[in-house]
């Protein structure tokens, strides 16, 4: 019985194969040098952030923390008014709905926003003043 080749082993020993398989055994030696290195210097700059940073994981906390309260918060007050709305007008659900929508779209308008992905109500860009038709 033929012994199954070893981690490691290609099972291809023949005298006529050495060379090629001398030669995948160099260049994975040699792509396992390169990968110690690359990781060796993503090691070394992660340990340099994290001494720089010292409080990334509380700052994060705090912007997730901001982030969903902002959300929550559109949420709610558009259920506030649709159901006041919903109690004088005698509208019941159609005012709670229609404005439980409107605070959800509120709510993600002021998450983007505070997360920088779209700008404040009235403030435009510098590229985008300069694109508009010239006054003479």
């Amino acid at each position: 019985m033929a012994k199954p080749p070893g981690p490691g082993e290609t099972g291809n020993d023949r005298p006529e194969n050495r060379a090629e398989n001398d030669i995948r055994d160099d260049e994975l030696e040699r792509r396992r040098r390169q990968l110690e290195a690359t990781l060796a210097t993503r090691r070394q700059a992660e340990r340099d952030g994290e001494k720089s940073t010292g409080s990334s994981g509380v700052t994060g906390y705090g912007q997730a923390l901001k982030l969903s309260s902002e959300f929550i918060a559109g949420i709610a007050v558009g259920v506030g008014i649709g159901w006041i709305i919903d109690r004088t007008a005698g509208t019941s659900p159609w005012g709670l709905i229609v404005f439980l929508l409107l605070g959800f779209g509120a709510g993600v308008l002021n998450v983007l926003r505070s997360a920088g992905m779209v700008t404040e109500a009235g403030v435009r860009s510098a590229d985008k003043q300069s694109d508009g038709p010239e006054k003479k």
